[in-house]
């Protein structure tokens, strides 16, 4: 008995040292589950969601198309295109595989050969010296983590790229990894770089160039064919020999493929042809939808700018300056200039050049300098006076003129004709053509200065008119575009257009943000815009601005000089197109004594505009209803009769024609001036 108790006290013990055992196995295994559990979501309670990725939206390049859709610029804070990886040649996606992923296909997101490989590579070192990474791996760093080397980043980015692996195709994420990747000199994606590095779309990538390519994300700079192409050489041919092993091409593919000689683009920044134009879009678009739709949402601004042209412009501009400074020994670039071009009919800005280097001075001289614009506003003043009543053949007295002005030194104020000499009695039209300050400033009495302010501003003038007689002289600051839109409307019929440089902004999706359409409206009587357009024609036929009749075509346009030659100016027309012209030196000095509009900014008008309408059919000026032309004696302004010889053909309204001589001289009228 004694034995059989002792036998089952042993028993019994072992059973609860099992029991015990068992118990305790259990709740190590519970506390390890749980702990294992709890450190997980510990650890991953911070990743990020992944269902975004089915709607990926990259930073993507903003473009900027001129009117024929051909880019100009672009904005990007990375420069990246986007590129359906469907879409381009299959050696392109292998390429990369192999040399960054050859398992793709294989693993789940994370390779464990490749993880345990890099870390023995790493224990060897003493420290991380290789990642082992997978294609999926990278997509989770670039969209998601940081690209720091530590084992717990490396442990949630496994689990990251295990949860991409499940929620993406492999195509999906391949696509992801070749629209996101940098591959150097600020490019992102296949597409950005195939341009940067090759001037074509990954669409059209070869074989060698693909191989290139997949050679560069492993360390961007170190391997970039433009700094060591031996280098990008030797990457190159690593890849292609990971293409062969991996049977994606035969050795005798891989042999010609190494043969093969790498066209490179030449790596220099874009010609900045239109920086001033540039900017004022950027400035747009920035401040109308924010910095973030612009940089980032890829839109497509389509402008009205013609590339072209705008070259034209920018190189007349250049050419004219400099043959000044060369004739007047100037310092190089010292001297400043500014063109604007507008198509007539609709107002699309053609062409802008603000001034001379946009890295020297974003200044733009066509839409923020306010400059005296001197004789080219006299016609406006002649406009506003046809519109009174009066025609070409309306005499006046050129004679002097002083009137009281506290503001001078001897407490008169004395206008002086450009040659200080006096013509006696002669028409308007050769008060204009020759560009009579005196005669101006007696028609500026006769009409009146409030109306002629608001004749101007009706016309487009937007900056404040002084209101004195030395309107008349253009004394008054008006910008370049001002005077363009204004000297427009003549040539428009009397229709003024709305100024306009966009045609329409479209986002990444289609979606468009806005479109313009063409703003014209009828300001002045056709008749009255033909008659000053057509002594204008005179201008440049016999005037001021003969420099420019050699265009050989039917163009009307008007100089400007400012006291001390400051400013020099000439805005011209054709029936399409008008372009303006101003010349000066931002702090206000003198030109030189000889550089009036006719001979400093005529030059350059004409330079751009033989460019900007070669191949362009002659056109005549159209002549509206109402308008009949007379024979009349140019020295008297009175009918002539048939047989009557030196006469001309002058403009009138059918319903008033010059019935008799009909003249002002105002020597005894009230002082106006202030």
């Amino acid at each position: 008995m004694a034995k059989n108790n002792t036998k089952n006290e042993g028993s019994s013990i072992k059973q609860h040292k099992l029991l015990a055992f068992l118990f305790g196995l259990v709740f190590l295994i519970l506390l390890v589950t749980v702990g294992g559990t709890v450190a997980y979501y510990a650890l991953t309670m911070d990743l990020p969601g992944i269902d975004t990725l089915k709607d990926y939206r990259p930073s993507i390049a903003s473009q900027v198309l001129d009117e024929n859709d051909e880019l100009i610029d672009e904005f990007f804070l990375e420069d990246r295109k986007l590129i359906d990886i469907k879409d381009t040649p299959k050696v392109l996606s292998q390429a990369f595989i192999a040399s960054e992923d050859s398992r793709f296909y294989q693993h789940k997101g994370f390779d464990m050969k490749s993880i345990f490989r890099a870390l023995f590579k790493n224990m060897e070192a003493g420290r991380i010296v290789q990642g082992g990474s997978t294609i999926t791996q990278q997509v989770a760093k670039m969209m998601y983590l940081s690209p720091e080397r530590k084992y717990l980043r490396k442990f949630k980015e496994a689990i990251l790229s295990y949860r991409i692996d499940k929620y993406l195709t492999k195509e999906e994420i391949l696509n992801l990894y070749l629209n996101q990747i940098y591959l150097g000199h600020g490019t992102y994606g296949v597409e950005s770089a195939a341009i940067a590095y090759f001037g074509k779309s990954a669409r059209e990538i070869n074989l060698p160039e693909a191989a290139l390519l997949a050679g560069l994300p492993k360390a961007p700079s170190s391997y970039s064919p433009y700094l060591y192409f031996d280098r990008a050489k030797e990457r190159q041919v690593y890849v292609l020999t990971r293409m062969m092993e991996d049977g994606d091409i035969t050795q005798e593919q891989m042999a010609a493929a190494v043969a093969a000689p790498l066209v490179l683009r030449p790596m220099k920044p874009r010609d900045k042809v239109a920086a001033y134009f540039v900017e004022h879009v950027r400035r747009y678009v920035q401040e109308k939808y924010g910095a973030d739709v612009l940089y980032k949402e890829g839109l497509t601004i389509y402008t009205t700018l013609n590339l072209a042209a705008q070259t034209a412009a920018r190189d007349a501009v250049e050419r004219g300056l400099s043959e000044m400074e060369e004739r007047n020994e100037l310092d190089a670039g010292l001297v400043q200039g500014a063109l604007y071009a507008m198509d007539v009919k609709s107002g699309a800005i053609r062409a802008m050049v603000g001034g001379r280097d946009f890295g020297k001075s974003e200044f733009n001289r066509t839409t923020q300098s306010r400059r005296q614009p001197g004789s080219a506003f006299k016609p406006l003043i002649y406009t506003a006076a046809f519109d009174k009543g009066m025609n070409p053949s309306t005499r006046f007295v050129d004679s002097p003129l002083v009137f009281e002005d506290p503001t001078q030194d001897d407490g008169l104020w004395k206008p002086k004709n450009f040659d200080e000499k006096f013509l006696g009695p002669i028409t308007m039209r050769t008060a204009l053509v020759q560009s009579r300050n005196i005669v101006t400033i007696k028609i500026l009495q006769e009409i009146g200065i409030d109306y002629a302010v608001s004749y101007a501003m009706n016309m487009g003038i937007a900056s404040p008119q002084a209101r004195n007689l030395s309107l008349a002289l253009g004394a008054s600051g008006v910008t370049l575009q001002e005077l363009v839109r204004a000297y427009g409307v003549l040539a428009n019929q009397g229709k003024k257009v709305t100024p306009y440089f966009i045609r329409k902004i479209v986002d990444r999706t289609g979606n468009v943000f806005e479109e313009s359409r063409p703003q014209s409206e009828q300001v002045i009587d056709p008749r009255i815009a033909f008659m000053t357009s057509y002594l204008l024609r005179d201008v440049v036929e016999s005037g001021t601005g003969r420099r420019v009749k050699s265009i050989g075509r039917p163009v009307a346009g008007k100089t400007g000089t400012t006291n001390d030659i400051r400013d020099a100016w000439f805005i011209g027309f054709t029936p399409s197109l008008i372009a303006g012209v101003w010349v000066g030196f931002d702090q206000e000095a003198s030109l030189g004594k000889h550089e009036v509009g006719g001979r400093a900014a005529a030059p350059i008008w004409l330079y751009f505009m033989e460019q900007a309408m070669q191949n362009k059919p002659v056109e005549a000026f159209p002549t509206p209803e109402g308008i009949v032309f007379v024979k009349v004696d140019p020295i008297t302004g009175m009918m002539a009769s048939p047989s009557a010889k030196g006469t001309i053909y002058e403009c009138f309204r059918e319903n008033a024609l010059p019935q008799e001589r009909t003249e002002y001289s105002f020597e005894d009228k009230e002082d106006l001036f202030r």
